[in-house]
């Protein structure tokens, strides 16, 4: 056994990509030297933006022996009557390269069918290399790939170099116009020449020597300790930010912390805005006070190491300045204008092709909001509602959130604060977008609520309308993530309000487009996949909440109740049973009625019975129902397994006259619908 080294170099990754890019490569060798009946002890993965690095430990050096019992056809098809063997038998054989001797037979699902023992003897390993390595590194992927010079290859950057070394020895791996060696290179500014390589144990502490941590962990902890050494010199603090630092992360390969100064005259800008700043622009962590200010100050990565550090630090100081710069004249020029006039701006954005500008789609909101608003009972707080959705997008036409697309709801609300809306309009303006991914926070105000509420619904009804319904994994409009949203908004404030009353509301406020009818069903289905993927994630069973969807309930506060309280009464293994039982004995017989007028009028004593313990029971439920309380309905159901009983037992359903008969199964299908109330039944598994 020996160790395996590959590394793939090339001109600097997109730091995004260099992640991805690992695993993949990782992966698809692993799953190659499995099909090669190689085996391996421990994979480490190494990478820097402009190397891709596979270290396998005691690879095995050739394949094991491959012994395989090969079935053909029948014996009665292989061989003719005397033996002999027919066309198909001799095509088997010879397709196998094996003669009639090396013939078994086996009994396979009771019939004889001729077999052949194939041996293949196994192959050395560093044969094997070199065509699984190139067709792996020839078909990695990337998210934008490019060309260069007369080559066909295709990657994120220039492929420049291949180390590829089974323990001392060389896998001439060649894609494109390199080829494998034992030679890398360190540092592109610290370090001239070739590096070579004896052994793959080597690599790390040769690659460190020329600058290069190319151990991820390593490098992480590196940078982790230089940010919070540095924070402690200055006595700030700086937050966590591993997205900014996964980043950094993959855009150097000798890191060097430094601190840097910027005019404090900027601490005037929104500290978001100085936040965005030096986080997206320059890849800085910003330092605070012990109170969680934001400080004149910032800490930057360098790739490479501290010599002329002050030279570096000057350097980055005027680039901050500069930037700090205009995001003060942007905030400074967007004060002057006021919200009002940016919504009349909002006529000249396109919102989607066919569904108007965002002037109309405020305008829907508006609308749609104050409709919301009276069905969600919150018609005290009507006029700020309308408000806010009146300013929800007039940040849009800002200079600053032109540069800083980020910044959008979040500068609506500085310049609502500044322009004397109210504060509940401003942070409404702020929270109309929460929330924007999963897990991500839900709006805390009324008026952030509904028109968030308002514009993702708005959108959604829109979207379907054109007919761009996501399928399979297509989803070019985030149309999934909308929906999510509405269904996290309506779980968390345990809104009793029906999708389909909120798709009809926004449909109502569209003039370019009509939703129709099977569009509408479809986003309905859509917004109850959402929920059904929610419940999933908190737990709940698949079955039960399929059960649940079998009611067409769209209420998602009554739905997620029935699902609660089916849970926690299947619990309840006595009164479950007893519950799943009587519906089990009326379901099938209830399916075969048209559920016709009851007459009482032929009714036996024993159907009259029947009757008036069904009519109790559906007076007991109903307020039931209408409260949410269906636990209670299902104790309720479970416990009129007794008259179900001894109504089968005195009668005879299917009475041969055909009145009778006709008048037992309308009783059944009164009683299966009050039953599917809360649920199918038939739909949950038993276990």
């Amino acid at each position: 056994m020996q160790d395996f080294l590959l590394e793939l170099g090339f001109e600097e990754l997109p730091a995004r990509f260099v992640k991805g890019a690992l695993r993949q490569l990782s992966e698809a060798i692993q799953n190659n030297l499995v099909k090669q009946r190689l085996s391996f002890s421990h994979v480490s993965l190494y990478s820097t933006p402009r190397r891709l690095t596979v270290l396998i430990k005691d690879l095995q050096l050739q394949q094991e022996d491959l012994v395989e019992e090969i079935k053909g056809p029948p014996l009665n098809i292989a061989k003719d009557q005397s033996g002999n063997l027919t066309k198909a038998g001799q095509g088997f054989l010879r397709s196998q390269g094996a003669d009639e001797s090396s013939i078994t037979i086996k009994k396979f699902q009771g019939a004889d069918y001729i077999y052949v023992t194939k041996e293949t003897r196994g192959e050395k390993t560093a044969i094997l290399l070199k065509p699984l390595l190139e067709d792996v590194i020839n078909h990695l992927n990337f998210p934008k790939n490019m060309r260069w010079g007369d080559y066909d290859l295709r990657f994120a950057r220039p492929l420049r170099w291949i180390v590829a070394l089974l323990g001392t020895d060389v896998i001439p791996v060649t894609v494109g116009a390199v080829t494998g060696d034992k030679f890398t290179y360190g540092h592109r500014q610290l370090s001239s020449g070739k590096i070579y390589i004896n052994a793959p144990e080597e690599y790390l502490e040769l690659l460190k020597n020329s600058y290069v941590i190319a151990d991820v962990d390593q490098r992480r902890e590196l940078i982790w300790g230089q940010i919070t050494s540095l924070a402690n010199i200055q006595n700030a603090v700086v937050r966590e930010d591993e997205r900014l630092l996964e980043e950094i992360l993959n855009l150097v390969e000798y890191p060097t912390a430094f601190c840097g100064e910027f005019s404090s005259e900027y601490l005037n800008v929104p500290t978001e805005v100085l936040v965005t700043s030096m986080k997206e622009h320059q890849r800085y962590f910003p330092l605070e006070d012990q109170e969680g200010n934001i400080l004149p100050k910032f800490i930057g990565i360098r790739n490479g190491a501290d010599n002329h550090l002050e030279t570096v630090i000057t350097g980055n100081e005027k680039v901050i300045e500069a930037r700090l710069a205009d995001a003060k004249f942007f905030y400074d020029e967007d004060l002057k204008i006021n919200l009002e006039q940016n919504f009349e701006k909002l006529n000249n954005v396109v919102f989607q092709e066919g569904l108007g500008n965002l002037q109309e789609k405020v305008l829907r909101i508006e609308k749609l909001s104050e409709s919301l608003s009276k069905v969600l009972d919150y018609t005290d707080h009507n006029e700020s509602i309308v408000r806010t959705a009146r300013l929800a997008k007039t940040d849009l036409v800002s200079l600053m959130v032109n540069e800083f697309p980020e910044l959008q709801g979040i500068m609506g609300e500085k310049y609502a604060l500044a322009q004397s809306e109210g504060p509940n309009v401003a942070m409404g303006i702020r929270e109309h977008y929460m929330p924007r991914f999963a897990g991500d926070v839900l709006p805390t105000t009324i008026e952030g609520t509904i028109v968030s509420l308002a514009d993702k619904i708005d959108t959604l009804v829109g979207y379907f309308a054109l007919g761009r319904i996501p399928t399979g994994s297509q989803d070019p409009f985030a149309l999934r993530r909308q929906a999510q949203g509405v269904i996290q908004i309506l779980l968390h404030g345990d809104f009793d309000v029906s999708l389909s009353k909120c798709i009809q509301l926004a449909a109502q406020g569209y003039t370019e487009v009509v939703l129709g009818e099977d569009k509408a069903e479809a986003l309905l289905d859509f917004f109850l996949a959402r929920l059904r993927v929610s419940l999933l994630e908190k737990g709940f069973s698949a079955d039960i909440i399929d059960a649940v969807l079998a009611t067409k309930e769209d209420r998602v506060s009554s739905f997620v109740k029935r699902v609660q309280a089916l849970t926690s009464f299947k619990d309840e293994r006595a009164s479950y049973a007893d519950l799943i039982f009587a519906f089990g004995r009326i379901a099938n017989l209830a399916k075969k009625s048209e559920a016709g007028p009851i007459n009482k009028s032929i009714f036996e004593p024993a159907d009259m019975i029947f009757y008036k313990g069904l009519e109790s029971l559906d007076k007991d439920c109903q307020p039931l129902l209408e409260s949410g309380k269906y636990y209670e309905v299902l104790s309720k159901l479970a416990s009129f397994e007794t008259e179900i009983n001894k109504f089968f037992d005195a009668v005879m359903i299917m009475d041969k006259d055909e009145d009778i008969r006709s008048n037992r199964l309308s009783l059944l299908k009164q009683t299966h619908e009050l039953y599917l109330s809360c649920g199918d039944l038939s739909i949950i598994v038993d276990n």
